[in-house]
């Protein structure tokens, strides 16, 4: 019983140092990210824009007219419609896509401020001997740590209660 508790023990002090080493980037290299992130959805919001005032001048009546203008038919009221339509339809895609990258947009504006304070609290903290700096490597030093008494007090019990077995 006391080997496996010993086992277990070590087992959960080796995955904390495991998880400790893999751990998450930094605050500051987070909004790093986040800011790229927040170019790249500016970016596709501007293309959609510029797609979307495309569309609007398409939609006119007289640049539908003057793109079927090439084309011969008996019923151009109903090509009209149809391209009308179309035009529609990608315009309503268009928008909604727009609608989408602005709520992304949102999220990652206030993710971005969230880590830019987390970055500066983290940069206005003083730096330490221990890298406990962070809360999740802290958390992890703690369970090495807590792990490390748990095996001394139990192998401690374990020890005291066969000597006093033996003075039976």
């Amino acid at each position: 019983m006391k080997l496996k508790v010993g086992l277990v023990l070590l087992l959960l002090l080796v995955f904390s140092a495991a998880a400790y080493a893999q751990e998450t980037a930094s605050a500051a290299e987070s909004a790093d990210k986040l800011r790229a992130q927040l170019l790249e959805v500016k970016g596709k919001e501007d293309a959609l824009q510029t797609r979307l005032a495309q569309l609007d001048e398409s939609l006119k009546p007289e640049n539908i007219d003057r793109s079927l203008a090439g084309i011969g038919s008996t019923r151009p009221e109903e090509l009209r419609e149809q391209r009308r339509r179309q035009l529609t339809i990608e315009r309503d895609g268009v928008q909604a896509q727009l609608k989408t990258l602005e709520t992304s947009r949102q999220r990652l504006e206030t993710a971005l401020a969230n880590a830019e304070v987390l970055a500066y609290q983290e940069s206005a903290r003083p730096t330490q001997m221990l890298s406990a700096s962070k809360p999740r490597s802290y958390q992890l030093l703690m369970l090495g740590g807590g792990s490390l008494a748990v095996l001394a007090l139990g192998g401690g019990g374990a020890l005291f209660y066969r000597r006093k077995i033996r003075h039976r």
